[in-house]
């Protein structure tokens, strides 16, 4: 029985350490240990807390401000567009297919669902008098035409 207490008291002793090593605590005695280990997590449970509180603030700015996501690769002859927007707002496509008018851009194949959110996948092909345009150029003018809708 004494050999069982010595080594239950070695595995407390163990785990002390083991308590004070990973909060940086200096303090020898249990209860010292102890009450820096309730310091460290009341630290961890305030830095979480600020975290999330970032992250919530974050997220709300991203959402109210962004505007839709849109992106341009570019294809041997004209260019793949993506546009996804958490909501829908009338008009939208109308305006996109008005911007790639104005770059010369003829709409070759295209998919879009305006039901709860917006998403467009489409192919423009450049017109043969047009002189070459990037993707960058392409998805400016994308947003540029969303952005003046409002």
């Amino acid at each position: 029985m004494d050999s069982r207490r010595r080594s239950k008291k070695a595995a407390m002793q163990r785990k002390l350490q083991q308590l004070r090593s990973v909060t940086n605590s200096s303090a020898v005695n249990k209860a010292s240990i102890i009450v820096d280990a309730t310091r460290y997590i009341e630290e961890l449970k305030q830095k979480v807390d600020g975290l999330n509180s970032e992250l919530g603030t974050a997220e709300s700015s991203i959402s109210q401000d962004e505007l839709p996501m849109v992106t341009v690769e570019t294809l041997e002859r004209g260019f793949l567009i993506n546009v996804f927007s958490e909501r829908n707002c009338p008009g939208m496509l109308a305006a996109i297919l008005d911007a790639f008018e104005e770059l010369g851009l003829d709409v070759l194949d295209a998919r879009v669902s305006c039901e709860d959110t917006f998403q467009l996948e489409a192919v423009g092909g450049e017109s043969q008098e047009n002189e070459s345009i990037d993707a960058q150029v392409v998805k400016q003018a994308v947003l540029q035409a969303i952005q003046n809708m409002d």
